[in-house]
């Protein structure tokens, strides 16, 4: 079962959509202990635009993501970043886009102990053996508010502090498309909406686009829309979500 591509109707005529997933499917294992993660996901995701993942334990958020970030590959199907199909890039090539046409949050901040914050955030240019654009490294600085931070390791930032780091490095390079997993998972309350925050202003302000596996509702609502998974399938669509209606919804699914 496919749902309709409800976020089809949000890319304008004759654009090309930052992110398109076509009839996805991931299986693991073979004969009975084969798991179904996902069962056949169209969705297409426009630029400029922030959208959360959210489902059940087991309802495939992780695999959504690590499929359309070409972290794993699809069984079938085809997975598109612009007019690129990932899905069928070999390795080498693959590493490289994703260095330079992709950005990444975790829950965990992966930063290096050893390393100031601005080493931190100018690491992609480091292993691609490349500068960064100043002027661009100066604005992702302002925006995430690090200005005073830059020479604190780790060890010296909150926790909050880090993940605008880890931000911070996944947007220094102009990605196209930056996926976020749990990223306020590790974080407390304030912290958490503080980067939320954080994130929905970098999509108004550069037009980056934005895709967050999330657990949380609150967290959720801060996205132009909510993609609701179930056992694999994609099983709903919400525009202009609040965390009431996530909430409820998430508790239609059981969840």
């Amino acid at each position: 079962m496919t749902l309709p591509d409800q976020t089809a109707r949000m890319t304008p005529r004759g654009t090309v959509p930052a992110m398109r997933l076509e009839d996805v499917t991931r299986r693991y294992g073979r004969g009975d202990g084969t798991v179904h993660a996902l069962r056949g996901v169209t969705v297409t995701l426009p630029p400029g635009s922030f959208t959360s993942i959210m489902g059940p334990s087991g309802s495939g958020k992780s695999t959504f993501l690590r499929c359309a970030a070409g972290l794993d590959r699809p069984t079938s199907g085809g997975v598109f970043l612009g007019d690129t199909e990932i899905s069928r890039l070999r390795e080498h090539k693959l590493t490289l886009l994703r260095r330079e046409r992709i950005g990444f949050v975790f829950q965990s901040f992966n930063l290096v102990p050893s390393l100031t914050a601005k080493d931190n955030i100018l690491l992609p240019f480091r292993l691609a053996g490349k500068r960064p654009d100043r002027d661009w490294m100066r604005d992702v600085v302002h925006r995430t508010g690090l200005t005073e931070r830059l020479g604190h390791r780790p060890a010296e930032l909150s926790g909050g502090q880090q993940q605008r780091v880890a931000v911070a490095r996944a947007l220094v390079t102009r990605p196209e498309v930056v996926f976020a997993d749990e990223p306020t998972g590790a974080l407390d309350l304030s912290s958490g909406q503080d980067v939320l925050r954080l994130l929905r202003d970098v999509v108004d302000g550069t037009g980056q686009t934005l895709i967050m596996v999330t657990h949380d509702p609150g967290a959720a609502a801060y996205a132009d829309r909510v993609l609701f998974l179930a056992d694999g399938t994609l099983v709903d669509a919400m525009e202009n979500p609040t965390p009431q209606r996530v909430a409820d919804r998430m508790a239609r699914m059981g969840a």
